[in-house]
């Protein structure tokens, strides 16, 4: 025959047990930047660079995709950033915002137009540090067969050697996030104003790169 318990011994028991085994356990580290000196020319690593826009829809909300593929290089500089280099292009074909007929839609004449515009490339001309992480940078925009300038708030996040990844990911990497605002007018894209979509777009620009 069974003995039984009472259910506060129970519970006494069952938490004596989680506690236990908690003591045991291996404290769970935090994650943290790395803090290295991030001076140097890194190639952008593609697998971890994300290039994302947003866009008004229909006056209701905002909606967000991207473009899932990119190259270039960039050099920083922190103690002369007149010498900070960023050279970026993005193959137009290779937007995604999840459903296959609107991204159709988008590599058409009416947006994209990707068989005569096939690339979209940022160059910059110069960055200008205004806080410890931070700064702004200058450049030129080329969509749609338009060269515009514009400007990106660039934050750095991390840098330092990662030697457990392998090739092409680990090395010495370094990591920043841009972002800044564009009219899609400007560069002859009008389709669906004012009404449809917004003139206002947002582009944000994760960047993880290796050292060369």
């Amino acid at each position: 025959m069974l003995k039984r318990y009472p259910s506060s011994t129970l519970a006494v028991t069952a938490l004596s047990l989680v506690m236990a085994g908690s003591a045991m356990a291996t404290p769970i580290k935090h994650y943290t930047l790395l803090s290295g000196n991030p001076d140097g020319t890194y190639r952008i690593d593609p697998q971890h660079t994300n290039v994302l826009f947003t866009i008004g829809h229909v006056g209701i909300t905002q909606f967000t995709g991207c473009f899932d593929k990119i190259a270039g290089s960039y050099t920083f500089n922190a103690q002369n950033p007149g010498k900070d280099r960023v050279q970026i292009t993005i193959p137009a074909a290779r937007i995604n915002t999840g459903y296959v007929l609107r991204d159709v839609h988008l590599r058409s004449k009416e947006f994209f137009d990707v068989k005569k515009y096939p690339d979209i490339t940022f160059v910059s001309s110069k960055y200008v540090p205004n806080g410890k992480d931070t700064g702004d940078l200058y450049g030129n925009l080329t969509l749609h067969g338009i060269t515009k300038p514009v400007v990106f708030q660039v934050r750095e996040l991390g840098a330092g050697n990662v030697s457990y990844l392998p090739k092409p990911w680990g090395g010495y990497l370094s990591g920043f996030v841009a972002t800044t605002t564009i009219h899609r007018s400007d560069f002859g894209i009008d389709a669906y104003l004012p009404e449809g979509l917004s003139n206002a777009v947002s582009i944000k620009v994760e960047v993880e790169g290796v050292k060369k």
